[in-house]
């Protein structure tokens, strides 16, 4: 039923009437209500889903036609409330949230593990009031005291609201103040929960009572504009902006104060001196009750004034940086920077601290010392309550700086060695803005791209530059926020001016397609180049010839096309290289992107590029010259010949003579539905049963994954866990000399995240996995012999035949999927000659890939499904959207119309939000995708994909309204955590606390509402349900103990298994391999230093790092415990692939020594060095990673055991 409430008062909020209504009919049996005051009115509508409780409601509190005077009156801030049952009948998305808030209400245990029964604190509780906000640092005084440095300090009261997901503090101006003008604006701060690393509480009698925050990162600092002021075009207008911005709840801005601003990302440490000091108590409470808050410290600590400001000492630490650039070299002044900048230590102790660097770099080298440097600033301690003083005196600092060459050599080695064998690779210099902060990390090994190659000396006068949120996440839409602050003024200062590092100022230089979309651009400094001095603008110009371009967009991609990260390079002569025409008809070119390769060329290929040499391929991505795309062996051709089409050329350049490596079509891919796929094809007609189906046969393999080591052995290879060291190996072999890996705690661990992650990929992504289907590259039928609506599927010597589905990502329109022809070709035809790939046909009036999302040949991956259920009984008619015209400057480019895009696309990409807006539209109407609304999001997701190359973003008038009601399949997911080597699921924050807490502010949107869910109906719905992810943790974690041994000596599974190894080897010989331990250690410490570079490399917060864990998965749990989002998935790529070059190098340590290699292996060397690093491993202190508390790294044991198990079984035969 629905409830009309009149003659409420205009200043109310959403959050107070919802909560004065709540308890109004709890008295009455109601636990759930919706409650929406009409924005600026004073009426309300309350959906209650009891019906007959809410007749009982009105009864008491009501009014009708016939009696206007209720029983009871009802009043709400002094005011006499009118309520009447609405003429209209409740909305039903409504009543199904309700329904199902109701149920999550019902099943959520009302007591706590220890049995204690939860008491929830009332929002108003969770408020208190402060007098002064201070931001500085902690220090220690030379009495080593602990002591609060305060650099900046606001005059102004306000309150302080301790919520579930972030502690919140606003400015409360007083009356006065508040009545100057209109541009009066006040600061709020946003901190995280997850964010803070410990919480100090001064209630000494003696001294004001306070809160201390110690920060892990910056955090969010908004303004709120008056109420009464119509847009915030007063804040910019001394920043020129050019449009003033409609009225924004919130303001997004870089700090309290122009003084705050310039320390606000080096300075992490917040104090708040409490109004009352009777508020310490329930504090105390609030924060015990809070899951994701470190415990608190009571100790009194002094707060002391600067000596110098923050921001100063760190301008002399750069102008003595740049002082000293020729002796430091800039490697040296990076990791020097770096230790101020991010926050290790403070520019002050830096600048004590380079005399000793200056000698090091005398005694060691600046390569050496650089990495010293950067090994040792992992090592320091987040300063504070917890942390020992002595760590942080400056004796102790140069002691274990100074300790920290010997092992920097071992790294050093193991990168170079890591460069010479794959020469594709560089160490590269990253640095990330955001908008406090300027953050330094690395240097670390990525690919290679065009320009690093042509100035191999100069590389580290490249940086990437990352611009980011605080959390290191990409900066993503808020509603009801403007942050036209940060692009407009904090990101466009450091895209034109440049930002400044260790003395060497580093300017925009350009940035890949791929890079554009994760926010991130190359910069550099100026270089000496065969006797001229070169800046950004002459290293474009020697790229190509880009003067004909007059839209920015697409000028900032051809220039791009340099920065593409390429795994390799192979020379071909100008002579080979040819042209060839497109296929095109009506418009449309069927050969768009692709061309050939000669069997000669392509041998040559093989040859001189060892990273597909054993797959052969048959087909590359590549960049040429100007040229990008894909190119496919054709049989026919004689002799050593490159034929390029002119849609693969997009600009002139020199002639080139190296054909460079993208990606190669080496092997078919495993294929995954998903949430896009899934709604398509229930909406063409497949049997939603089909789906279930799947679902259960990918669960019930993840569920027996434990049951046997064969089963183990055979996930954790598929999933390439610890490929370099046959870990899955490892795990068959020790059952079969009477081990159980489910013995090993670590092991354990390892099998477990593995699993829970592919499970929660297949609840919250609804990534199942396809047998009868593969994704691979597309490429087109240069033959003629496929006739329209056919297609050529070849997996290495398997070829697919039939009626197949055929598909791409993203598919938003029901035409994204379409039904072919799948065909076998003769023998004689040239077509038989390749492999792994989908070959479509050059006839027709539209060339297929282009009906499915708009793809080309130029790199596009293809799904084929031929898993008959899978079928749709219907397809629908490809879109044909009409082609956006590009943004024409109508003059030549310059730098500063690419950082204009640059920080457009940043502001207005808005593809993931059209594509979640899509799925939950899709859900709502009972047409799904076919939705008029759907069909237009689809229509904007291609303008959207566009973007990057028009210039043009999408209109967001345009998109079609929708609530903040969503389908139970969109909530938040359980937060993994990993404590005690055992992976556990803790409850969500839900949406709607964020409203709840921004509300208690009662300073902005007032009105907001938190999200809702409901029980979708629909498939997707039915398959998020279907998988109850703590009970499969149970289940898994019970049936893991029922399977383990219990071992009676009490020994690890690890000294047990090392005493059989020797009792092994005693049995046949008596082998010196005692002589290899002090090489053993050396090998260990390597390992270690190398897995903890990866931790931190990967961690958004060192004080905060990731688990070893992880890391040895190759799987990176979401922000907070979540699931991860794109970004996260893609880093956990590029975390794996590091960590398996670095186990690649410590497995042939092992077999040949970490000293000067030999292509030959010494059999014995390499047994006896197996033997003394697993001993080791078992019998040394294990390296640690600076954590709270102090982790240990244990992956080593299971390297080295692997290893010398295997060379054991080639010594005993």
């Amino acid at each position: 039923m629905d409830i009309f409430v009149r003659n409420i008062p205009a200043q109310a909020s959403d959050s107070s009437l919802k909560r004065f209504f709540e308890e109004k009919f709890s008295a009455f049996g109601i636990d759930v209500i919706h409650c929406q005051k009409l924005r600026s009115k004073t009426l309300a509508n309350i959906t209650v889903l009891e019906k007959d409780k809410a007749a009982e409601f009105l009864r008491k509190y009501g009014t009708t036609a016939l009696s206007r005077t209720p029983v009871s009156i009802l009043k709400f801030m002094n005011v006499t409330l009118h309520c009447q049952q609405s003429r209209n009948p409740p909305d039903e998305l409504i009543l199904r949230a309700l329904k199902k808030k109701l149920t999550d209400k019902e099943n959520k245990p009302n007591t706590t593990n220890d049995g204690s029964r939860v008491i929830p604190v009332e929002q108003k509780d969770r408020r208190f009031g402060y007098t002064t906000l201070a931001c500085g640092r902690w220090e220690y005084t030379s009495l080593n005291e602990l002591v609060f440095v305060s650099q900046t300090t606001t005059a102004d009261p306000g309150f302080l609201v301790l919520g579930k997901k972030n502690i919140i503090l606003v400015e409360d101006l007083p009356a006065p103040k508040k009545q100057l003008s209109n541009n009066s604006h006040r600061f709020r701060v946003d901190i995280p929960t997850y964010s803070v690393d410990s919480i100090t509480i001064d209630s000494s009698s003696r001294h004001p009572a306070s809160l201390t925050l110690s920060l892990r990162q910056a955090p969010k600092f908004y303004q709120i504009p008056p109420k009464q002021s119509s847009d915030v075009a007063g804040l910019f207008s001394d920043l020129s902006l050019s449009q003033a911005k409609k009225m924004s709840d919130r303001i997004r801005s870089t700090g309290l104060s122009q003084e705050h601003r310039e320390i606000a990302g080096s300075c992490l440490v917040y104090r708040v001196y409490l109004t009352s000091r009777q508020d310490i108590a329930s504090i105390n409470r609030i924060l015990g009750k809070t899951p994701d808050m470190p415990p608190s410290i009571t100790m009194h600590t002094e707060a002391v004034s600067r000596n110098e400001r923050h921001s100063t000492t760190m301008a002399r630490l750069q102008d003595t940086l740049a002082k000293y650039h020729g002796e430091l070299g800039f490697d040296v002044a990076f990791q020097v920077m770096q230790l101020a900048q991010n926050g290790c230590l403070s520019p002050h102790t830096v600048l004590q601290l380079l005399q000793i660097i200056r000698y090091m770099i005398n005694t060691s080298g600046k390569d050496l010392t650089a990495q010293a440097i950067s090994n040792w600033a992992q090592s320091i301690p987040f300063p504070g309550p917890e942390s020992d003083h002595e760590v942080f005196s400056l004796p102790r600092l140069a002691s274990e700086l100074q300790a920290a060459v010997d092992g920097a050599k071992k790294d050093l080695q193991s990168r170079v060695a890591a460069i010479e064998k794959h020469p594709h690779l560089a160490l590269v210099h990253r640095v990330m803005i955001t908008p406090t902060g300027v953050y330094l990390n690395g240097p670390d090994l990525e690919s290679k791209n065009r320009v690093l190659r042509k100035y191999p000396d100069h590389i580290s006068q490249f940086v990437r530059v990352t611009f980011a949120d605080e959390d290191g996440e990409k900066m993503f839409y808020e509603r009801g926020v403007s942050q036209d602050y940060i692009f407009q003024v904090r990101f466009r200062q450091v895209l034109e001016e440049g930002v400044r590092i260790g003395g060497s100022l580093f300017e925009f230089l350009g940035f890949s397609h791929s890079s554009l979309r994760e926010h991130t651009s190359w910069f550099m400094s100026q270089l000496l180049y065969n006797g001229r001095l070169l800046d950004a603008k002459a290293v474009i110009l020697q790229l190509g010839d880009f003067g004909d371009i007059r839209t920015p967009a697409k000028c900032a991609a051809r220039i791009g096309q340099a920065f593409s990260e390429t795994n390799g390079v192979v020379d071909v002569p100008p002579r080979c290289v040819k042209s060839m025409p497109d296929v095109e008809r009506n418009t449309r070119t069927f050969s768009d992107g692709v061309g050939t390769v000669s069997m000669e060329t392509l041998q040559k290929i093989w040859r001189e590029h060892p990273l597909t040499i054993q797959a052969a391929p048959t087909m590359y991505q590549i960049r040429f010259e100007g040229a990008k795309g894909m190119i496919s062996l054709d049989s026919r051709i004689p002799g050593e010949a490159l034929r390029l089409r002119p849609s693969m050329i997009k600009f002139q350049m020199a002639k080139a003579s190296q054909i460079e490596i993208c990606g190669a079509a080496s092997k078919p891919l495993p294929m995954h539905l998903n949430r896009q796929y899934i709604k398509i094809m229930e909406d063409l007609g497949v049997n939603t049963n089909v789906f279930m189906r799947l679902q259960d046969d990918a669960v019930d393999t993840l569920r027996k994954t434990t049951l046997s080591a064969i089963n183990a052995s055979k996930f954790i290879k598929s999933q390439r866990i610890g490929t370099p060291a046959r870990i899955g190996w490892l795990v068959k072999k020790l059952h079969s000399i009477g081990f159980e890996f489910l013995e090993d705690h670590f092991l354990r661990a390892s099998l477990e995240l593995a699993v829970l992650s592919k499970l929660r990929d297949l609840k919250h992504r609804a990534r199942i996995p396809v047998e009868k289907a593969t994704t691979m590259y597309g490429i087109m039928d240069e033959t003629g012999f496929l006739a329209e609506g056919q297609i050529y599927c070849r997996m290495n010597d398997s070829v697919v035949t039939g009626t197949v589905t055929v598909t791409r990502a993203p598919a938003l329109h029901p035409g994204d999927i379409q039904v072919v022809r799948a065909v076998d070709v003769p023998a004689s035809c040239a077509l038989k000659d390749i492999h792994n790939c989908i070959v479509f046909s050059q006839h027709g009036q539209r060339d297929l890939p282009s009906m499915l999302s708009g793809g080309d040949l130029d790199g596009d991956l293809y799904s084929v499904i031929w898993d008959q259920r899978l079928l749709p009984s219907v397809t629908d008619d490809a879109a044909d959207y009409p082609k956006v015209p590009s943004k024409d400057v109508g003059r030549l480019v310059t730098t500063k119309d690419i950082t204009n895009f640059f920080l457009e696309f940043m502001q207005n990409d808005q593809l993931g939000r059209i594509a979640n807006i899509h799925v939950q539209l899709a859900d709502v109407f009972s047409e799904g995708t076919f939705h008029p609304n759907c069909l237009k999001l689809a229509e904007l997701h291609s303008t959207a994909v566009d973007f990057s190359k028009t210039g043009i973003p999408v209109d967001l008038t345009q998109i079609p309204k929708y609530r903040n009601i969503r389908p139970d399949f969109m909530a938040p997911s359980p937060r993994v955590r990993i404590e005690k080597d055992m992976c556990s699921l803790q409850d969500p924050h839900p949406d709607n606390e964020d409203a709840e807490e921004d509300d208690m502010d009662g300073a902005f949107n007032p009105d907001a509402q938190g999200t809702q869910y409901y029980e979708s109906k629909k498939i997707l719905g039915k398959l998020y349900r279907n998988i109850d992810e703590r009970s499969f943790l149970d289940d898994l974690q019970r049936q893991a103990n029922q399977l383990a041994p219990r071992d009676q000596t009490g020994e690890s599974l690890i000294r047990r298994l090392l005493a059989y190894v020797l009792s092994r080897v005693r049995e046949v010989a008596k082998l010196p391999w005692s002589a290899f331990i002090n090489e053993a250690k050396e090998i260990k410490e390597t390992y270690e230093d190398q897995t903890r570079n990866t931790i931190y490399q990967y961690s958004t917060n060192h004080s905060n790092p990731i688990t070893e864990v992880e890391v040895f998965v190759g799987t990176l749990l979401g922000k907070d415990g979540g699931i991860p989002n794109k970004h996260a998935r893609e880093a956990s790529i590029g975390m794996k692939d590091t960590f398996d070059r670095d186990m690649t190098f410590i497995v042939e340590a092992i077999h040949k020594g970490l000293g000067e290699r030999n292509e030959t292996v010494d059999e014995g060397d390499a047994l006896m060095r197996s033997i003394a690093c697993f001993w080791v491993s078992v019998n040394t202190e294990c390296g640690t990673v600076e954590a709270r508390p102090r982790r240990n790294l244990e992956s080593f044991r299971y390297i080295a055991a692997s290893v010398c198990l295997w060379e054991v079984e080639k010594f005993l035969g």
